[in-house]
């Protein structure tokens, strides 16, 4: 069978660094952009979703709609969303979205949306920020929040603007239709997370904080779960992962990744999340709904399998007065 990224996510590498950090990054032309208007675009149109805007929407709605989900009590601000092909993981985001989309409808819509990923083709240190003014995908126009860009780039030296690793990833645009499909007022910060370093976790989940002061604010983790050949290892590994997310048990999991053991394709993006959230207050992760590739497309089974999750993280919920 071949295998190929909008199918699968995360491409197949013969090194041990699937979604690791080894291979240089790339950009667009460096001009300055000082004193003008920036408009970045997303690059997967038509590749890992529909580059039409409304073949886009009625994909998005229809997961959207699909997901059976109960009430969430206390706001939401931190989830873990998969970042495949739409027509492979949707159906797992589309759980996310539902939730957040329901809360937005009562009033509980964030100010602020910070998604966090990774770069696939590795080279970036820190957390590269995405500069410009606003992003553009097939739905439209969605605001980059500059006032929050500059707030948790401020004497944090691991975070800072750059727009040469967003340049052609995908791990956190993918979430950005989603996003604008329901929370169309929301400002947008997007980040990729080049390494594991705990200065850099630290530093950007103590930026998170001090903007959560400022903002209401949800932050998003765009990341897959294991990628193996071996249907029971991904299943067995994911649940168990899951199990250590849903008991807010980040330290565990830091624990148990590895390069050759990547339980989550986007752990930084995780693990400052789950800081994040635990130090707003959070104490549990709800897991929405996991699946894999071997329980949806059987023939991928010993060939390649990638899991996928939706998990939200919410507030307690206020008692009684």
């Amino acid at each position: 069978m071949r295998l190929d990224p909008f199918r699968w996510g995360c491409a197949f590498a013969a090194t041990v660094t699937l979604c690791g950090l080894t291979l240089p990054g790339y950009g667009e032309d460096d001009m300055n952009h000082k004193n003008q208007h920036v408009v970045r675009r997303t690059h997967g149109d038509g590749r890992w979703f529909p580059g039409d805007k409304a073949a886009l929407s009625k994909m998005i709605n229809g997961y959207i709609d699909a997901a059976q989900v109960s009430p969430i009590k206390g706001r939401i601000i931190g989830a873990i969303s998969p970042h495949a092909g739409y027509i492979y993981s949707g159906t797992i985001a589309g759980y996310v979205f539902r939730v957040i989309k329901e809360q937005a409808a009562k009033g509980a819509a964030p100010d602020t949306v910070v998604i966090l990923g990774l770069s696939h083709q590795g080279g970036s240190r820190g957390v590269a920020l995405m500069d410009g003014d606003a992003i553009r995908s097939p739905l439209g126009e969605m605001v980059l929040d500059k006032d929050a860009a500059v707030l948790l780039t401020s004497n944090r030296p691991s975070v800072y603007l750059d727009y040469a690793p967003h340049n052609g990833e995908h791990s956190a645009e993918n979430q950005i239709p989603f996003v604008q499909s329901v929370l169309p007022s929301a400002r947008l910060v997007v980040g990729l997370i080049g390494d594991h370093d705990l200065k850099t976790f630290n530093e950007l989940s103590a930026g998170l904080g001090e903007l959560a002061n400022k903002r209401k604010l949800l932050v998003i983790a765009s990341s897959d779960l294991l990628h193996d050949p071996d249907y029971n290892r991904v299943t067995q590994t994911d649940r168990a992962s899951l199990k250590n997310v849903a008991a807010m048990k980040t330290q565990e999991l830091l624990e148990r990744w590895s390069y050759e053991n990547q339980i989550f394709c986007g752990m930084s993006a995780v693990a400052v999340t789950m800081r994040f959230v635990e130090k707003q207050g959070c104490r549990e992760g709800i897991v929405l709904r996991y699946r894999n590739t071997g329980d949806d497309h059987p023939d991928s089974r010993g060939n390649w399998v990638v899991g996928y999750a939706a998990v939200v993280f919410p507030l307690p919920a206020p008692g009684p007065r």
